[in-house]
């Protein structure tokens, strides 16, 4: 499938008989009063901007996101120390308090295109599309009802080389002897599978051999290091549809059933996983993000690292036929497909409906990345 913030407040300063030097008042306080500058990442611009910029900003029950902040902050990059030592101090605090520290020790900066397209607008314009964590009924036995299997990663595979792709795996009996033993659960449908495979992680509804019960996670652990390729994109270069969403995909799997693995087989990349145990009373935390934090449904989002760093807050807005989104969310993930300046996926949740949302996600979006204002402002 698919995969910021501290303070620490007060800091003691080592007492002294001989008085402070002269210039250091000073230059503190130019630091304070000197206006952001843009910061240039390796896929992005980010140019500083006042909040009201920020449509929604006002509006956001911030203390929504608290959870998914608290997460990041377990593995905070260093730029974040500071605040995510505060955030920890600050407990549990309302929306309003949350707005408050935010204004007081964080900038906002509008990501832009790197280099400026030719419509303004275009700079800082991007695409929104949705992602969440399926949930199917699967056996550990094969039988005539469930045949498509999902694997763990096999042995001796060799980092960042090309193994064989999924027209391969399928059909290819050195692939299908690699993989021998390595299947972890059946699905009754292979397009399921590929859900799990574009998604990157999952629940199953197991039958033991035992006749037993039980859920576990899937979680991506590895590709077969092929490209990925889109299912939808090549129904629409055949001309076999006009909606690309995933239930417009089934529909057409539905009424052609002999096409179905030329359908799969156009994308090349397949996923392996890893089985994890869920915990009691962990049922609600979602699958861990590529930060290697848990994602928070409708408060994560999967990135391009080159543009957003892991764990940085950011200001999503979007609007479209599907949603309108103006809120707070954390950048804990990315994935094959999302790359780009302002390009994000929204982690909707997990289970069906969460499916269908994320299914038809697809519309315009900007985004903010929030940084930490200068150290000595923060103090």
């Amino acid at each position: 499938m698919r995969a910021v913030l501290a303070l620490i407040v007060g800091s003691l300063v080592a007492c002294s008989s001989a008085p402070p030097a002269p210039v250091r008042e000073p230059t503190r306080a130019a630091s304070i009063a000197a206006p952001p500058t843009p910061i240039a990442q390796a896929k992005s611009l980010w140019v500083p901007v006042p909040w009201t910029d920020l449509p929604g900003w006002s509006d956001d029950a911030l203390h929504e996101a608290w959870p998914a902040w608290r997460r990041s902050c377990e593995r905070p990059r260093a730029a974040f120390a500071q605040v995510c030592a505060q955030a920890q101090r600050l407990g549990e605090p309302s929306s309003e308090q949350i707005r408050a520290w935010l204004v007081r020790h964080w900038q906002a900066f509008r990501v832009e295109l790197p280099s400026a397209p030719q419509s303004p607008a275009a700079a800082h314009e991007g695409v929104l599309t949705g992602y969440y964590e399926p949930v199917f009924d699967a056996q550990r036995v094969a039988s005539a009802s469930h045949s498509a299997a999902l694997y763990r990663m096999p042995p001796n595979l060799a980092p960042k080389t090309p193994w064989f792709t999924r027209q391969e795996i399928e059909t290819r009996v050195p692939a299908q002897a690699a993989l021998r033993g390595r299947e972890i659960a059946y699905l009754t449908d292979p397009l399921d599978a590929l859900v799990l495979h574009i998604q990157g992680s999952g629940r199953l509804r197991v039958t033991e051999p035992d006749g037993s019960k039980r859920t576990v996670r899937v979680a991506f652990a590895g590709t077969n290091e092929q490209p990925y390729k889109s299912v939808g994109t090549w129904l629409l270069q055949q001309g076999a549809l006009r909606d690309a969403s995933w239930p417009g995909i089934k529909a057409w799997a539905v009424q052609n059933p002999h096409r179905v693995a030329e359908m799969l087989w156009s994308n090349p990349r397949y996923v392996f996983f890893r089985e994890e145990t869920i915990r009691p009373g962990q049922e609600d935390v979602g699958p861990v993000g590529a930060q290697g934090v848990p994602l928070t449904a409708g408060r994560s989002i999967a990135v391009d690292p080159g543009s957003i760093p892991y764990g940085t807050p950011v200001w999503l807005a979007s609007t479209g036929a599907t949603t309108t989104l103006h809120r707070l969310v954390l950048a804990q993930d990315t994935g094959a497909a999302i790359v780009g300046a302002v390009r994000a996926d929204y982690y909707v949740g997990s289970g069906a409906q969460a499916g269908e949302l994320a299914g038809r996600l697809k519309q315009p979006l900007q985004l903010w990345a929030l940084w930490p204002k200068p150290a000595a402002a923060l103090e």
